[in-house]
């Protein structure tokens, strides 16, 4: 029974990405050491394998591209041997010559992280007694490998990665709801300086959430290109960018939010930040902007549907409620800046940093770069047919 248990858990698994990038980048460098048994006449052709294995990214676009890349290198690094084999023997500093050389012609042909590959190759074709016959099978190796990789991505296409990036878009969503929360408790009670800085620094790590986010995003954005199983790759990709995009001027305006506050309780000392009443309608402003925060996020991580158009109803309704809640704040804030004078500047802060996070959620400046986004991605591959319309007319032989 346990065993069925488990054989059934993996089953269940199947269609998630990394169990299939898994099973996938087994298969292939597999079928790739077969291939090259029967081509190469080394005795253990693991250039191949070790080629597939790299070339069998986790998307098709990063797959072609790093195909391309990596042949390259290992081309490179074996037509180096060859001619410095033609010259001088393996010594120190024929070894010292060609690593040198190597890795300043990786650069020039342009392999990106594959330059090391480049003196890799060049070493040990270098480093054998026939120099020919086994440049030759490393080059053999090296291209089965890749075929292998591209063809086996091809008729199998890669997982697409959008879930991994719309979770984390919805956990850095959901940590800066924490932080509106955060703030908004103890607002009518005096602020201990170093409670108001550690939620500080907390807001100065959503810093390296939206890294970490970026991050999930490109490779969804890669896993959407060129991939037959998607149909509306483009939009997919605008609207989880143009969603990242408003998250992390959020995450900007709640550090300075936050850094308000610090200045603020050190100012107010050992007296409350605020009256009660001014508090509670802080805190119900928070409250609507940690919601709208929320609904924002489940906005743009949700394909179509009901879900969709749900969280867009809620959302205008939060930032709605929120409008009319500033407003309430702006005249408490302006009566208690007449009753203390000095903290005036910390006071309109606040306001501002309040209308920049509703502004940034408003649904018409969604759409608009929602547009923007479209338009420019829509120009860039108008540009690119272009170029390779004109790289294709030169080509082409004149009648």
């Amino acid at each position: 029974m346990p065993r069925i248990r488990e054989v059934a858990e993996v089953l269940l698994r199947r269609r998630e990405p990394r169990v299939v990038q898994t099973l996938r980048s087994t298969v292939a460098a597999v079928i790739a050491y077969v291939i090259a048994l029967h081509l190469t006449t080394g005795p253990a052709p693991l250039t191949a394998p070790l080629t597939a294995l790299l070339v069998v990214q986790v998307t098709l676009y990063a797959t072609l591209t790093t195909g391309i890349r990596r042949v390259n290198a290992v081309v490179a690094g074996v037509l180096l041997a060859v001619g410095f084999s033609a010259l001088v023997g393996l010594t120190w500093w024929s070894l010292a010559l060609i690593i040198l050389a190597s890795l300043i012609v990786g650069h020039y042909v342009r392999v990106s992280e594959f330059v090391p590959e480049v003196a890799i190759s060049a070493m040990l074709v270098l480093g054998v007694s026939q120099v020919t016959n086994t440049a030759w099978n490393r080059v053999v190796e090296t291209l089965t490998g890749a075929v292998v990789g591209l063809i086996f991505n091809f008729l199998i296409a890669p997982p697409v990665w959008t879930r991994d990036a719309g979770t984390a878009i919805t956990d850095l969503a959901g940590r800066m709801r924490a932080l509106l929360r955060s703030i908004a408790a103890g607002l009518d009670a005096p602020q201990p300086v170093a409670d108001a800085a550690a939620r500080l620094h907390e807001a100065r790590q959503l810093d390296h959430e939206v890294a970490d986010v970026d991050a999930a995003l490109r490779r969804a954005e890669d896993s959407l290109r060129l991939n037959p199983r998607v149909r509306e790759g483009l939009l997919h990709r605008v609207v989880l960018r143009t969603g990242l995009d408003t998250l992390e001027i959020c995450t900007v305006v709640l550090r300075v939010l936050a850094r308000t506050m610090t200045d603020l309780a050190r100012q107010r000392g050992a007296e409350p930040l605020f009256p009660p009443d001014l508090a509670a309608e802080q805190r119900e402003l928070y409250e609507h902007l940690a919601a709208a925060i929320e609904n924002f996020a489940l906005l743009v991580t949700t394909p179509a549907t009901h879900s969709a158009e749900t969280a867009e109803t809620r959302l205008a309704e939060e930032l709605a409620a929120a409008d009319a809640c500033r407003a309430r704040v702006a005249g408490l804030l302006l009566d208690q800046a007449r009753d203390h004078p000095p903290h005036w500047q910390l006071y309109g802060a606040l306001l501002t940093e309040v209308d920049r996070i509703i502004d940034e959620l408003d649904l018409e400046r969604r759409s608009q770069r929602l547009l923007d986004g479209l338009d420019a991605a829509t120009r860039k591959r108008e540009e690119r047919f272009h170029r390779l319309k004109g790289v294709a007319s030169k080509l082409s032989p004149v009648s």
